[in-house]
């Protein structure tokens, strides 16, 4: 078994179990589904119930949880995890495979930032090294770019240095396409390019 696919199965039992819970206990609140899965994290962790290879993720779901209780969005972060790591990516949301990709570039040690209005343009935006690998996203842009279905609506402006090249690639593998728009500073329109 691969490690995603270990990764999916893990996320899939903690979902399940979830599900479980809720019929059984009634579980009805973001609270309570995050005090349910805190535990049977911390309790898949101490009984080794999964692979050591996964150990990283059971223990940074777990930091999460208790860190930030039910903002921490547990059941969404299990649910992303087990989507990627077994369904099609060509069918799920616009913004589900952009961020797919996103989180592809992260774990090739692209930086990843969303500016506010800011840092995005004028005086005060922030400058970036086109030698080092770079995305960043305007979050009013982001905000406005979705509809609540997880569909683009908008276009996505994204500042983009680096190995731009690989990156497009990157996206055109998630189903997204870029396209440079303000070479001077390093804006490329990011397109859904498959409609699920």
């Amino acid at each position: 078994m691969s490690l995603t696919e270990k990764s999916g199965h893990f996320a899939w039992c903690a979902l399940v179990a979830l599900a479980l819970a809720k019929q059984d206990n009634g579980i009805q609140s973001q609270a309570q589904e995050n005090i349910f899965l805190t535990r049977w994290l911390a309790a898949a962790l101490k009984q080794r119930r999964f692979s050591r290879e996964i150990t990283p993720d059971i223990e940074w779901l777990l930091k999460q949880g208790r860190q930030f209780g039910f903002n921490a969005k547990l059941a969404s972060k299990l649910d992303y995890l087990w989507r990627s790591c077994t369904s099609d990516l060509s069918e799920q949301t616009d913004l589900f495979r952009l961020t797919y990709a996103l989180d592809t570039a992260k774990n090739m040690h692209w930086r990843y930032r969303v500016l506010n209005d800011r840092e995005w343009s004028g005086r005060n935006a922030v400058i970036l090294n086109a030698e080092v690998n770079n995305i960043c996203l305007s979050r009013t842009n982001l905000d406005a770019a979705f509809d609540d279905e997880g569909q683009q609506v908008a276009p996505l402006v994204a500042r983009l240095t680096g190995n731009v090249a690989g990156l497009l690639e990157l996206f055109s593998n998630s189903g997204w396409q870029g396209e440079s728009c303000d070479e001077q500073f390093h804006r490329y329109i990011l397109t859904a390019t498959q409609n699920t």
